[in-house]
């Protein structure tokens, strides 16, 4: 490398290494690693283009993003390849043994109980009896409105003490 090109290098890393940096970082899904390595290569590839380091026929931050995005596809692409083990026979299925429905069920009982008495009641006619809106309201004696209301009101209480027993969507 001759010193103007080294120059030329210099100034094209100062002026966008921080935001080549950035872009890499959000490309990789916040790996530092691979977004370092990803820079890295954007770099070396603009050493190799000459032309580039050239900022007189304008900015090449265009440039260099182009190329950062497209070694971050080939990093996905390459990394989907390698994880992909080809075989003659589909993997085995694993047969369920209820527990975990079982375990589901007791918590969205518990939950159920710490609910008022209205919500609960909602609740149980329009998704365990499966029951219309309309039917709903003729069993309770309410608007079809209140049941709407009181079934989203009712889905919102039971998800807060389902994620307070840190059972998460």
């Amino acid at each position: 490398m001759t010193g103007v090109e080294e120059q030329l290098m210099r100034a094209l890393h100062d002026d966008h290494a921080a935001a080549l940096w950035s872009y890499a970082l959000h490309l990789t899904g916040g790996d530092r690693a691979r977004a370092e390595d990803v820079v890295q290569e954007t770099l070396l590839r603009a050493w190799r283009h000459p032309r580039v380091l050239d900022q007189s026929q304008g900015s090449a931050r265009a440039w260099l993003f182009t190329v950062a995005r497209r070694i971050a596809i080939d990093g996905w692409r390459s990394a989907a390849a390698r994880s992909e083990v080809p075989t003659d026979a589909p993997p085995e299925l694993a047969e369920p043994d209820g527990t975990e429905r079982a375990v589901q069920g007791w918590l969205v009982a518990e939950a159920l109980g710490e609910l008022s008495a209205r919500h609960r009641e909602v609740l149980m006619l329009c998704y365990f009896h499966g029951l219309s809106v309309a039917d709903a309201a003729l069993r309770l004696g309410v608007a079809e409105g209140t049941v709407k209301s009181r079934t989203h009101y009712a889905l919102r209480a039971l998800r807060l003490i389902m994620e307070e027993k840190g059972v998460t969507p």
